[in-house]
């Protein structure tokens, strides 16, 4: 009986039980589904009036016109899709191995529901089975000792130690998050101080660049300013009618234009800038780690000539040094005063001296003097060499 029920309750298009029927003006009901889906077939293989489209019942092929609304415009088989309810709530479950099969046996020894197919032919066969009446009255209070054997104060516990531990471990990562942005906000610091002080390296130089070549810059201008004068009181001499005045002004343009040419021109110095910054960082800071930062070099900018300006500088600044000339004589005079003293066991008179160097300490100081003229022309060179090096190390 449910079986021939179960038959008339199903649609004959997708073999299902009628789900949202609809009734056609044939009076045959189908599934609003499967009535969409026929209408997607039919309007797209035929031609048919804008304001209507067409639907062929599945059953008898007779031709229905909707609206434009579609299958929302027929009505609903209220009285089939209420059996269709009712019929799935007091139906038996049936079983998923084999399609409408009801379970109607209890398998003792897997203590769960099964089909006929299940003990005669499937997986439980040669199993104790009970009815479904008795298995109820054996399995009663069931339930109760299931929830008894729940761990429900263990679990409890463990949800609150998890929150705890997830507490814990996220002040961690909180305290974590502040070390970092402490740590790069400390490095952003000393790059920025090292920044900083770059910058002001480079700012001196530019200093010193400007103390070079501005005054050359101004000479220049106030040449080429005095050359647009010359050149408009030419204009206004050659303009002029009057001998005497023509005379004069001409004797004033000579004399300025010969003051002009003699002026000499401003060499251009070509001045060295060291270090540059980006030797200097291949140099200095391609291998400073994290810990050096702090400590990484920041270069002294200099600005020097170069070539033969460099040179003429040099030659300006290698100047004799006459005091230590006139320290090194004094020292000659000391030290032959001393050798005549030991040599004659006292200090003699002009007169005396004089004969004791014509007659036996002539050879001996000669020799000696000859050796002091030749020291002291070594320590002057060397000493002049010493002071030009130390000059332009200053410089």
């Amino acid at each position: 009986m449910m079986d021939d029920l179960e038959e008339d309750l199903t649609c004959s298009v997708c073999y299902a039980l009628f789900s949202d029927p609809r009734v056609l003006p044939c009076s045959h009901t189908f599934c609003r589904s499967c009535l969409e889906n026929v209408l997607q077939v039919s309007v797209s293989f035929s031609i048919w009036r804008p304001l209507c489209l067409p639907l062929k019942c599945p059953s008898c092929r007779s031709v229905v016109e909707l609206p434009t609304n579609g299958v929302d415009a027929l009505p609903v088989n209220v009285c089939l899709r209420a059996i269709v309810e009712k019929y799935q709530r007091e139906r038996p479950p049936t079983c998923p191995e084999h399609p409408r099969q009801p379970l109607n046996v209890y398998c003792v020894q897997d203590r769960k529901l099964i089909c006929g197919f299940c003990l005669t032919v499937g997986q439980h066969q040669g199993h104790a089975i009970d009815d479904l009446q008795t298995a109820c009255v054996k399995e009663r209070g069931a339930q109760s000792r299931l929830t008894e054997s729940l761990r429900w104060e263990e679990v409890c516990g463990l949800a609150e130690r998890l929150a705890q531990e997830k507490e814990r471990s996220q002040a961690l990562v909180q305290n974590d998050r502040e070390v970092v942005s402490r740590f790069f906000q400390g490095l952003d610091l000393i790059l920025a101080q090292k920044e900083e002080r770059f910058m002001q390296a480079l700012d001196g130089a530019s200093v010193l660049l400007a103390s070079a070549y501005d005054p050359l810059i101004q000479q220049v201008k106030d040449m080429q300013e005095e050359h647009s004068e010359l050149l408009s009181l030419s204009s206004t001499v050659e303009s002029e009618e009057c001998p005497l005045a023509y005379l004069e002004q001409l004797h004033q343009l000579r004399e300025r234009v010969n003051a002009l040419i003699q002026t000499p021109l401003p060499e251009i110095p070509s001045l060295h800038v060291a270090p540059r910054a980006e030797r200097f960082f291949e140099e200095h800071w391609c291998d400073v780690t994290i810990r050096g930062l702090r400590d990484a070099p920041v270069p002294e900018i200099s600005c020097s000539r170069t070539g033969a300006q460099a040179a003429d500088g040099a030659r300006l600044r290698r100047r004799p040094s006459s005091p230590a000339v006139v320290v090194l004589l004094l020292l000659v005079l000391v030290l032959t005063a001393l050798c005549v003293q030991s040599a004659c066991g006292s200090t003699p008179g002009l007169s005396g001296l004089f004969h004791i160097v014509s007659s036996e300490l002539a050879q001996p100081l000669q020799e000696m003097g000859t050796f002091f003229c030749c020291l002291l022309q070594n320590i002057n060179t060397k000493l002049n060499t010493f002071i030009s090096s130390l000059g332009e190390n200053a410089y």
